[in-house]
């Protein structure tokens, strides 16, 4: 590594640890700033009647839930002005994941969302390249998908998070070292059909293996289902490199451009290799089999996602396995600045520059506690609240998070829960951990038995007994 990077690395070493140290005063800032901005909004004008004074926020600005501000965001949607919610142009909306509550939601968005997301993406890339060595020079085979998007009336786009930050200026111009490096040309990422860029991102990844140090996606089960679409196809991968030929399937001109080049002149001796590896009865290790310099995986495995752990593991003979940030569409939270950690460990550092952050105790009984950022404590248990740059005031994002320490002033939570994602039986209550460690449980009968559980889902069945 040049003298240059080191210095730009220490730089920003610097700025991780003064956000992490003085997150009081970056809060407060943060706060005032996003108070200033709206403060002539439809929205907030009626709270505080463009006051940014923080105390009278606090006091006269309610908790929200998303059916709260619904109306507003539809509003906008529907071609009103964007100073009903936001006091900076809305830019487009996000749809959530709806991987935790099932339901997807539309977030307004404006610049400022793809602005931390391009940090976020910076700085964890930072805090791992100080725990892996030898990333310089690799490239990551990383399933990144753009989902379809939709085109409100009022003109604007509604999508994924990361398909508008794929299609923003922010991913074209994005900077050259090793985080942003992929086996897969854009135009596979930027793909409309998904069979077809999963597809060519396994061609990608397999024809450039030996040059593969990190293997990703969003989340573990996108990554459990490519090596599942890999046990189906891979017979035709092997065709396309021994001839030198892309399958007449992938119609994408713009896959077919780019992936032509990439697989490049026949290769009947990669094929053959590729071959007797997929040919094995077993496909244990496939991972580290197929790309043998991969050093980790980095991929979200907390949450609903904890499930798919155990085929990962066994498809990677445990590679690391990293969940790098907490993401959200109505913000960035924070960074594992420990990525090494077990996956059932993993804390994530908030960043107090993102959004202005608030957090509403569970399980206080009738007293509703809303304490700032700084004032948790260590082992309670907070649903976060948001107020963001597009909008939203003091929104329940709905997740149960646990303090499990602090990095300098800043606290580090674990996510321990969707907090209305529940089975409910006659005032029987089941959360998503009770039922996940049920289900591991029970994975050990179908394990003594040479059997794999790779996905589950569950209802509530309800039996109606008569005693007689």
């Amino acid at each position: 590594m040049s003298l240059c990077s080191n210095l730009c690395d220490k730089l920003d070493e610097n700025i991780l640890e003064d956000l992490t140290s003085n997150v009081k005063q970056v809060q407060d800032n943060v706060l005032e700033e996003i108070l200033t901005l709206n403060a002539e909004t439809e929205y907030l004008r009626r709270f505080l009647q463009g006051s940014s004074d923080k105390e009278l926020f606090k006091k006269n600005v309610p908790v929200t839930t998303y059916e709260d501000v619904k109306l507003y965001i539809d509003r906008v949607a529907n071609g009103e002005p964007f100073d009903v919610i936001s006091g900076k142009p809305i830019t487009g909306f996000l749809l959530s994941s709806g991987t935790s509550g099932g339901k997807r939601k539309m977030f307004p968005r404006n610049n400022k969302y793809l602005e931390n997301l391009k940090f976020i993406y910076y700085y964890r890339s930072l805090v791992i390249s100080k725990h892996i060595d030898g990333l310089e020079h690799g490239k990551g085979m990383v399933f990144n998908f753009c989902t379809p998007e939709h085109t409100t009336p009022s003109g604007l786009p509604a999508s994924a998070a990361t398909t508008s930050f794929f299609k923003s200026d922010y991913f074209k111009n994005r900077p050259s070292f090793w985080h942003w490096s992929f086996t897969s040309p854009d135009e596979v990422i930027l793909c409309s059909d998904n069979k077809q860029s999963l597809y060519c991102h396994l061609l990608c990844g397999i024809v450039q293996r030996d040059e593969v140090v990190k293997v990703g996606a969003a989340f573990v089960s996108i990554l459990v289902r490519a090596i599942t679409f890999l046990e189906k196809i891979w017979k035709e991968i092997c065709t396309n490199i021994r001839y030198g030929r892309l399958s007449e399937w992938i119609t994408d001109i713009s896959c077919m451009d780019s992936v032509s080049k990439i697989l490049g002149e026949p290769n009947p001796e990669l094929a053959d290799l590729i071959e007797n590896e997929c040919n094995q009865k077993s496909w244990e290790g496939i991972i580290p089999r197929l790309w043998p310099k991969t050093k980790f995986i980095e991929s979200i495995a907390t949450g609903q996602m904890a499930q798919h752990i155990p085929t990962l593991e066994f498809y990677s003979n445990k590679l690391p396995l990293i969940s790098s940030s907490y993401v959200s569409s109505e913000t960035m939270f924070g960074i594992n600045m420990n990525p090494l950690c077990k996956p059932q460990d993993v804390s994530y550092t908030f960043m107090p520059n993102f959004s202005y952050l608030e957090f509403l105790l569970v399980d206080a009984g009738d007293k509703v506690e809303v304490v700032d950022l700084v004032d948790v404590k260590l082992g309670y248990h907070y649903e976060p609240l948001v107020t963001n740059h597009s909008g939203l005031l003091r929104h329940k994002i709905g997740d149960i998070l646990q303090v499990t320490g602090f990095y300098n002033s800043a606290p580090q939570f674990r996510f321990v829960r969707r907090g209305n994602l529940v089975l409910s039986v006659h005032l029987e209550i089941t959360t998503d951990e009770d039922l996940l460690n049920a289900v591991t449980h029970a994975k050990t009968v179908l394990e003594s038995s040479n059997l794999m559980l790779i996905d589950f889902t569950s209802y509530a069945c309800i039996v109606i007994f008569c005693v007689v």
